[in-house]
């Protein structure tokens, strides 16, 4: 009867503490109300609110809570003042107390209700709002303006403003020295008066270093190309960094503007750098299911004498899938020696070694050029030198040799807004390559255009991009230039779906070479189905024509396929599967396996 009875008491005593209301936590009886919410004033308060965030992060503590509440406070009041109401009245009780009134310290055990409750009051308005006196051509403040709604937020972006203003004409050293801000409650005003002291016309000084470095100070100043005496400007600076990072010398460069004026109202510019590791290598794969596997690697010193000089060796191995006898070999090497010829004119020296067992030739060249590079903007860069060459080749025309002496030049337009995963914006590139066969006499020019565009979509979940190639060989027949001078079509840079150079110009039977102009087009759509994964749909044309006028006779080649984006911090991994529309020289199903996008 006893062990009966005992039994009996554990399985009431059981249900009665499964069916007793859970306890909830302090932010089940959280409520949040803002009176006369007609603006979405209550989404910016909410957004503002600690005690929010706390409900939102699962902080259950009742004196993180107590804490957050007291913080609240100042967030919910300089969130109203941001809005323009001055004449609020902000709530906030735990278990029905005022907050104030709760230390910390003190925090009850449990909190059952939190109750926040706001009275905004009016919107104030601008009775007078002034920042004088301005500078010539001043920035328009429309918020800051007699009658406009009196944002706190307002009086300190027209303050900025103008003291941008004053400092784009030189005055570097304005400041604020008087401000007059009066709230009148009675008629839900606020008159705003700031007044400031532009000082005088400030021209630069010297390009002083404060930190040690590897590369030496006069180098450093000669990249910097900070302009002494010319009239102060925070553009300029901004130029003055973006120079030294461009170098990739350093791993951080920090501009900082003397207050002690010398003579002449000069002010002088402290450089603070830190020296990046001075070498670096990396490697890059791509994988067709035609042309094989290649891989490339670089090794890289940053600062190989001291002068911030660039040198770079790059090595490529492909169709490594296709045999030894069809792979392709090349190493390449570039000096870069920055502000050789003044700021942003840089030289460079080349050096290139290089076998090609290609569908349509085999080619063995050796080479080494020189040139200056430009810098004329953020946007555009330009180059031109002199190279020489020297190719044995062999292709359906038989044996040729050519000693090539070129003047290659181009031109960049980069207006992408991410170089590797470009959602918005264009690039242009376009080569000119004037030529002359010291040893067969062949005298032209290679003329390349590359032009790519960018928009996106449904904040850039969809981007649509398209790509145009033109090219042409100008002057010289076919015959007597180098047969990588000439233009094929096929493969994954150009169409994909079709093998690589599978289409050419036919002479006879069994007789190809490359054309002396090319089109080509491409469109992808790419959807972005979250932060990891994407799709791509694509389209491809090419025309190869045997003279060096466009003239579209002839066979085109165009494919279309699906991709697959795998997004990481280095750029997207791609996996594009392509088949062929229309157009000689298609085999299947094509895969290609890289790096980037396609383009």
């Amino acid at each position: 009867m006893t062990n009966l009875t005992t039994f009996l008491r554990t399985v009431i005593l059981s249900l009665a503490v499964a069916m007793a209301p859970t306890a909830g936590t302090a932010f089940d009886g959280l409520a949040f109300n803002v009176a006369g919410d007609s603006d979405g004033l209550r989404a910016k308060l909410e957004t503002a609110s600690l005690l929010v965030t706390a409900k939102v992060d699962g902080k259950t503590d009742p004196r993180d809570v107590v804490a957050a509440a007291l913080a609240d406070y100042t967030k919910l009041l300089n969130t109203l003042y941001g809005e323009g109401y001055y004449g609020g009245v902000i709530h906030i009780r735990i278990n029905g107390r005022e907050a104030t009134s709760i230390s910390p310290f003190a925090a009850p055990a449990r909190i059952d209700t939190i109750q926040v409750q706001i009275t905004p009051g009016p919107q104030f308005t601008f009775a007078r709002a002034s920042v004088t006196p301005p500078a010539p051509d001043a920035t328009a403040t429309p918020g800051f303006q007699t009658g406009a709604p009196a944002r706190s937020t307002e009086v300190g972006d027209a303050v900025q403003t103008a003291a941008r203003d004053w400092r784009n004409t030189g005055h570097a050293l304005v400041r604020v020295t008087d401000q007059t801000v009066v709230a009148d409650h009675r008629h839900a005003t606020l008159d705003a008066r700031i007044t400031l002291a532009p000082g005088p016309l400030v021209r630069f000084g010297e390009l002083t270093l404060t930190t040690p470095s590897t590369v030496r100070a006069t180098r450093i100043a000669k990249i910097a190309g900070l302009p002494s005496d010319q009239v102060f400007s925070p553009k300029t600076l901004e130029q003055v960094a973006a120079r030294l990072r461009r170098t990739g010398v350093f791993s951080s460069v920090v501009l900082s503007e003397t207050t002690d004026l010398r003579a002449g109202d000069r002010m002088d510019i402290g450089l603070a750098v830190v020296d990046a590791k001075p070498r670096r290598f990396g490697f890059g794969a791509e994988l067709s299911s035609i042309e094989g596997l290649s891989v490339s690697g670089f090794w890289l010193h940053r600062n190989l004498f001291g002068g911030a000089e660039r040198f770079k060796v790059e090595a490529e191995i492909s169709d490594i899938l296709n045999g030894v006898e069809g792979m392709d070999f090349s190493l390449t090497t570039r000096l870069d020696i920055p502000a050789a010829l003044g700021t942003d004119t840089d030289a460079f020296f080349t050096t290139t070694l290089e076998y090609l067992d290609d569908p349509a030739y085999r080619s063995a060249l050796a080479g080494f050029g020189a040139g200056v590079h430009r810098r004329v903007s953020d946007r555009l860069a330009g180059e031109v030198g002199v190279a020489y060459s020297y190719a044995s080749v062999d292709d359906d025309l038989g044996h040729r040799r050519f000693s090539l002496l070129s003047l290659p030049a181009t031109l960049t337009w980069d207006g992408r807004d991410d170089m590797l995963d470009a959602a918005s914006g264009f690039y242009l590139h376009a080569t000119l390559t004037p030529f002359h066969d010291l040893s067969g006499g062949a005298t032209g020019a290679r003329v390349w255009l590359d032009g790519r565009g960018y928009l996106g979509l449904s904040d850039d979940r969809v981007i649509l991009a398209g790509r145009g190639m033109i090219g042409s060989v100008l002057g010289a027949n076919a015959a007597s230039v180098p047969s990588d001078y000439l233009f094929y079509s096929g493969g994954g840079g150009t169409v994909r779906g079709f093998p690589y150079q599978s289409l050419g110009i036919d002479l006879a039977p069994d007789t190809t070479i490359g054309g002396r102009s090319f089109f080509g087009a491409s469109g992808e759509v790419r959807y972005r189905l979250n932060d990891s994964f994407g799709l791509v749909g694509f389209a491809d044309a090419g025309h190869v024509g045997a003279d060096s006028l466009l003239d579209f006779d002839g066979d085109w080649q165009v494919g279309a396929g699906l991709g697959l984006r795998y997004y990481t911090g280095l750029g997207p991994i791609r996996l594009d599967v392509a088949l062929p529309v229309s157009g000689p020289g298609g085999s299947g199903p094509q895969l290609y396996i890289g790096i980037g996008q396609a383009f």
